[in-house]
C-alpha cells in the first residue's frame, strides 16, 4: 500500500491507544500487540503526555519502540503502520 492509501485508510480508524501523563512507556506493549493484529493503529496524545514535546516527536519515538512506521500526525493524533 502506498502512503497515500495508508493515510486514506487511517482516516476512518478509531483511536485505539491513548497516551496520557505516564507518557509512552505504559503503552509500548499495547501498541505493539495491536500492530501485530492490524496494519494500522491510531494513537491519541492527551495534553498531559505532551509536556513540552511535539506530537510528531512522540509519534516517532513510539514508532521506533514498536518497530513501526509513522504514516501521519494530525493534531494530537498519530498513525502507525507495521
Amino acid at each position: 500500500m502506498s502512503d497515500h492509501e495508508l493515510r486514506k485508510a487511517a482516516h476512518d480508524l478509531d483511536v485505539t491507544v491513548w497516551v496520557g501523563k505516564g507518557g509512552i512507556d505504559p503503552v509500548v506493549d499495547e501498541a505493539s500487540d495491536q500492530l501485530k493484529e492490524r496494519d494500522l493503529i491510531k494513537v491519541k496524545f492527551l495534553r498531559a503526555a505532551r509536556a513540552g514535546t511535539s506530537v510528531e516527536a512522540l509519534t516517532e519515538e513510539l514508532a521506533e519502540r514498536t518497530n513501526a512506521t509513522v504514516i501521519e500526525t494530525r493534531g494530537n493524533t498519530g498513525v502507525l503502520h507495521r
